[in-house]
């Protein structure tokens, strides 16, 4: 058996024995990510169904401020988010740096303006469909923002996943502000890194097999609504 072959069934026979060092792991990354997604919609997705609903002054600037942080480099966010944390900074004090709570805000940063500017162009998009009968309901302005919300309820967990994507692969910010610590604040993808550089295959490769997993339960998740939408608009 060559070094190749022995080194995928040692991958496997980790997942397979529990090895609490690598599901601790995976814990840790679902926890951190499924933080920042949380935050990030209870915020984004009001921000976007306001842009999406409302014009005012600025609105404009907004969004492209928005569009603009959609592709913010995550060592960047990492970066600034160390700066604000550190002991020289002006939220020291509150000793985050270097914990889980620090990787949940830096996650939030780069999620938070996906969430917002695709929330918005789908709230939007729906309320165009929707604008005479909305006229005619005669709904307050929050009202109609939550009938819409909840109109384009499958499309925003599309939204709502492709941002859970694009944080629970990220590793530039959270190995800034984490520190890739272990048991304490080592993800998936950090681990994969350090682990791929001591030599230790095995698990960097074990915890490969659960991101892609986890990927491809995304993707087959997307797929599945995206479906189940189209058959619904021809009902």
């Amino acid at each position: 058996m060559n070094d190749g072959q022995s080194t995928f069934l040692d991958a496997f026979r980790l997942l397979a024995s529990g090895n609490s060092e690598l599901w601790n792991i995976v814990l840790l990354s679902l926890q951190v990510t499924g933080g920042a997604v949380l935050i990030a919609t209870l915020i984004g997705l009001p921000l976007g169904a306001i842009l999406a609903f409302k014009r005012f002054r600025g609105r404009n600037a907004i969004l492209i401020l928005l569009s603009a942080l959609m592709g913010l480099p995550p060592v960047v966010v990492g970066l600034l988010v160390y700066l604000a944390l550190s002991n020289v900074g002006p939220l020291g004090v509150l000793g985050l740096l270097y914990t889980p709570s620090a990787m949940v805000i830096a996650q939030t940063i780069l999620v938070l303006p996906i969430i917002a500017a695709l929330s918005r162009q789908v709230v939007e998009d729906y309320a165009a469909e929707y604008h005479e009968q909305l006229a005619i309901m005669g709904l307050s302005t929050w009202a109609s923002i939550r009938t819409l919300i909840f109109e384009a309820r499958h499309s925003l967990l599309v939204v709502l996943l492709a941002g859970f994507g694009r944080a629970i692969a990220e590793v530039g910010a959270v190995m800034i502000v984490g520190g890739n610590i272990a048991h304490l604040t080592r993800t998936m993808t950090t681990a994969i890194a350090l682990e791929t550089s001591r030599g230790n295959l095995a698990l960097a490769l074990g915890l490969g097999v659960v991101l892609i997993t986890l990927s491809v339960i995304i993707n087959a998740v997307l797929m599945a609504v995206r479906r189940s939408e189209t058959r619904l608009s021809y009902i």
